[in-house]
């Protein structure tokens, strides 16, 4: 089986988000559907998951410029989900830290 779940978003706007809306970011499988992640989440950390969004990120284009002459190249894309948890449900990210 695939690894769906990268690895979560800790970021002030999450953060923001978490503890004002209680939804929580992970990073995942380009491939992954909103069923497959919904399923992940639950399993890994034991709660009821409402609802899923999904956002696709392109990589960015980068240019460095060097002796040689400009190197052109892309930054990796990314897939990024956003789920809502059912109220009272929290998950901790910091707990095996």
């Amino acid at each position: 089986m695939k690894e769906i779940l990268i690895r979560p978003l800790v970021t002030e706007k999450m953060t923001a988000l978490t503890e004002k809306l209680g939804k929580y970011g992970f990073i995942v499988d380009k491939n992954a559907n909103k069923i497959e992640i919904k399923k992940a989440v639950e399993k890994a950390y034991g709660v009821d998951v409402l609802k899923v969004n999904t956002v696709r990120y392109d990589g960015k284009r980068k240019f460095r410029y060097t002796a040689k002459g400009i190197i052109e190249g892309r930054s990796q894309g990314y897939k990024k989900a956003i789920v809502k948890l059912k109220a009272g449900d929290t998950i901790d990210f910091y707990a095996n830290v």
